[in-house]
């Protein structure tokens, strides 16, 4: 019991002395005029761009000083939440890593409601490529993107260049990117060539049908992805693609199956670009000359829509800073933000020429003028949008898709399958 008792002394004389400090620290500060933020986030020793933001902020607004508050990355929503609720006021900056998160704050009136500070301060948020709409909870927005990634097309070019055939262009329509494919498929065995890959995840091939912008992939009904299914299916009957019931046993990695030279095309985010170019100049893979092409699309529609995640920023409702909080928001967010995080070689959400350029100039990215056009886009759709019970539905999503590509059901089947149990799902 002794022992117990000098431990809990000693615990409350070290926490005492460190409050002590900071209250000394605070009190310092404000009688310098200075203001402190502290910014909740994760991962601070392997992200690249968090110590430059602060440092150009900082320069720019030298009274002002950014501590950056690492709350892990594992469990991070759940974290920020708990501290939050718990009426912590000390956290001014929020990031918000993903959309059921970021649903659960808003819910518990734990975000302050941006909208005003967006009018007066002359935010223009047609730079987000209508992401901003698709997280605005009744018409008020808690969190502006900083950080996004997007779907678009990789392709070998060597492999293009044996076939004599011309590269994917800018803008094509699925019925275009399924003809190419085909015609770019050849060999046997070893030396067999695919037309195009998709990874298992369910992404790859259901989010086909959201890029008209008639269709999400929360609304309880699911026909509109028939024609998609289809589209692969019989890609992959007729060789064009690899088997997923392959691909899913052995755990393949879609990167490896780019590597080896077997595939033309390949849909993927833009998070890969980073790690391509790394790859070819470690000399850790056979491709040596590839590009990018905007995403396909629905007739109709405007190329450079492509699908996309996004991490956002935004201010707890109890700070005490929320002024100073938002000003440091709109700087991370805004163009200066954007252009200081691509010089990282990180996708932005801000994704305008001046973004381009700076992603482009990166030691090994493709020279040609066509592979810088594809990362702009026109229109984002999220992957997951905002939902109370995005979770659960892309439990279904996820079984569903599983069953429709390793052939257990028929494409008519799962889409009843998903219909039925999705609609229970959202009648809860």
């Amino acid at each position: 019991m002794k022992k117990v008792l000098t431990i809990v002394l000693v615990l409350s004389l070290v926490f005492t002395s460190v409050f002590a400090a900071g209250t000394k620290e605070t009190a310092a500060q404000a009688s310098a005029g200075e203001t402190t933020l502290k910014w909740a986030l994760w991962d601070i020793a392997s992200t690249t761009y968090y110590e430059p933001l602060i440092k150009a902020y900082e320069a720019k607004n030298p009274n002002v000083k950014i501590e950056m508050l690492d709350l892990g990355s594992a469990d991070f929503m759940t974290m920020l939440q708990t501290q939050l609720s718990g009426g912590d006021s000390s956290i001014d900056v929020v990031t918000i890593k993903d959309i059921p998160g970021y649903n659960n704050l808003v819910k518990r009136n734990l975000l302050l409601n941006l909208n005003d500070k967006i009018k007066s301060e002359g935010v223009d948020l047609s730079l987000y490529g209508g992401t901003t709409d698709q997280i605005s909870v009744d018409s008020k927005l808690y969190g502006i993107p900083f950080r996004s990634d997007f779907w678009i097309v990789y392709y070998n070019k060597d492999v293009f260049d044996k076939a004599g055939v011309a590269y994917p262009d800018n803008d094509m329509t699925f019925a275009e990117y399924d003809a190419l494919a085909r015609k770019m498929t050849s060999g046997v065995g070893a030396n067999k060539v695919y037309g195009a890959h998709y990874h298992t995840w369910r992404s790859a091939v259901q989010l086909f049908g959201i890029l008209d912008g008639k269709n999400t992939i929360v609304g309880g009904t699911y026909d509109f992805l028939k024609p998609y299914y289809q589209m692969v299916l019989n890609q992959q009957k007729d060789g064009v693609v690899q088997d997923y019931a392959t691909l899913k046993t052995s755990s393949t990695h879609y990167s490896g199956v780019f590597y080896n030279n077997s595939v033309a095309m390949m849909n993927m985010g833009s998070w890969f670009i980073a790690t391509l170019i790394d790859q070819i100049d470690q000399g850790k893979t056979e491709v040596k000359n590839w590009g990018l092409a905007k995403y396909p699309h629905a007739e109709g529609i405007p190329a450079g829509t492509t699908l996309g995640t996004i991490t956002s920023l935004g201010v707890s409702n109890a700070s005490k800073k929320q002024d100073a909080a938002f000003d440091f928001v709109k700087f991370v967010t805004g163009p200066e933000g954007a252009e200081i995080i691509a010089k990282t070689g990180t996708i932005p959400a801000i994704k305008n020429a001046q973004v381009v350029e700076i992603i482009a100039a990166k030691p090994g990215f493709p020279t040609d003028q066509a592979s810088r056009d594809a990362l702009q886009v026109a229109k984002t759709y999220l992957e997951m949008p905002l939902h109370e019970r995005a979770g659960e539905i892309e439990v279904v999503l996820n079984q569903v898709h599983d069953e429709i590509m390793t052939n257990n059901i028929s494409v008519d089947a799962g889409i009843v399958k998903m219909n039925d149990q999705i609609q229970k799902i959202l009648a809860k």
